[in-house]
């Protein structure tokens, strides 16, 4: 596995598939590997979402008290965002975006103090999530997905496919983040 760190803290993991005539094998989670980086390798609840349409929108979320999330598109294709809300971090605002595929096996390691989304870019994606905390749904938090400050230049943000509670969310300017 790779290991790089566009953001402090988060880190994007590209997995090495080892190919034969049968197929391939990818190692897409070591413990010995991530502890070595002072990651977490204890998460509580998998989760998965599958999403029927190209363009579906889903965020940008987060979870009151923070929690650690490891992402990875496991069919079809999504263009991933993580917002760093850390307020006292240097890349407080910024977001870092990336296409994680079921071809390219990459992955998403997404520490506290960030929010996630995504928008899916093939039909029938599915996205799975390693969440190092039980979902708590009064800890459920967002910011809006085309929110002017945070410029998150999405694959098709003239028609996504989403909930009216994600569309509805606040701006960044009007949450208090820690």
């Amino acid at each position: 596995m790779n290991f790089s760190e566009p953001l402090s803290g988060l880190f994007h993991l590209r997995a090495e598939p080892r190919l034969d005539e049968r197929g391939s094998f990818t190692r897409i989670f070591s413990s010995a590997h991530f502890q070595e980086l002072g990651l977490c390798t204890d998460f509580v609840e998998w989760s998965q979402s599958h999403n029927m349409k190209a363009h579906t929108l889903r965020g940008v979320h987060w979870q009151d008290p923070p929690e650690i999330k490891m992402v990875h598109c496991v069919r079809g294709a999504i263009f991933d965002v993580a917002v760093d809300l850390r307020r006292h971090s240097p890349s407080f605002g910024r977001h870092y975006a990336t296409i994680l595929s079921a071809e390219n096996c990459d992955i998403l390691y997404i520490p506290q103090g960030f929010a996630h989304g995504f928008q899916t870019l093939e039909e029938a994606s599915t996205v799975f999530y390693h969440i190092s905390q039980a979902y708590v749904p009064d800890g459920a938090c967002g910011v809006r997905w085309n929110d002017p400050a945070l410029a998150i230049e999405w694959p098709n943000p003239h028609s996504p496919i989403m909930s009216k509670k994600d569309e509805t969310l606040p701006l960044l300017s009007e949450i208090q983040v820690k």
